[in-house]
């Protein structure tokens, strides 16, 4: 069981982090940069209430997500509708299966991860939780590391729709399911923005 350090913190001694600069002076909430002369906040600014509300959304946007068709492919005038999924079956029907791994763990795995580290890390956060404090920021680290991998299956479809147009021979075109992954990918992409991993430490020294 890793236990909380004795030593201060940052806010016990009084420094502050500019958001914009990254400048570290001594200060308060609400006090202007040394530097860049942005406003200075100890903590981000209901970081939980936000990091809530923009989860949830990318949670339930994910649904649809996945049961909507993100592209049609047409072949000789007949086309047929590619949810995320039976994309990832036909790329391994079709022996590339290096190419079904990138887009599974990029559209599926990727995406609902980030959601589920970010509610275990708000839940941890507000039940006070004081064991594995290192674990959580590593893990917030990786999270904001490779979650930018979401975009590729949107990338993949905007190259597909662009470069294949060759009329009734062969034509993808973008489907609805597009715009809730990029509504979730976003949304996601914003929620790890909004939370301050640092009341990971907070909230375990308050209860010393």
């Amino acid at each position: 069981m890793n236990r909380v350090p004795v030593l201060p913190t940052a806010r016990e001694s009084g420094l502050i982090r500019c958001h914009a600069c990254a400048l570290v002076s001594v200060g308060r909430d609400h006090h202007s940069c040394p530097r860049c002369r942005a406003p200075l906040f100890m903590r981000k600014p209901y970081s939980l209430q936000r990091t809530w509300a923009l989860t949830l959304g990318a949670a339930i946007l994910y649904i649809p997500a996945n049961l909507f068709p993100i592209m049609t492919v047409i072949q000789m005038g007949q086309g047929e509708a590619k949810t995320i999924l039976s994309g990832v079956v036909a790329l391994i029907e079709a022996d590339m299966w290096p190419l079904a791994m990138i887009v599974f763990m990029a559209s599926v795995v990727v995406p609902l991860g980030k959601i589920c580290i970010l509610i275990y890390l708000l839940l941890s956060v507000q039940v006070g939780l004081k064991t594995h404090l290192k674990e959580r920021v590593i893990l917030y680290r990786l999270m904001e590391t490779f979650g930018h991998w979401s975009m590729v299956d949107i990338f993949l479809v905007s190259i597909l729709a662009s470069l294949v147009q060759m009329g009734t021979l062969a034509t993808i075109e973008p489907e609805i399911g597009v715009s809730y992954f990029a509504a979730v990918v976003i949304l996601t992409l914003f929620a790890a923005r909004a939370f301050d991993p640092r009341l990971i430490w907070d909230r375990a020294h308050d209860q010393r």
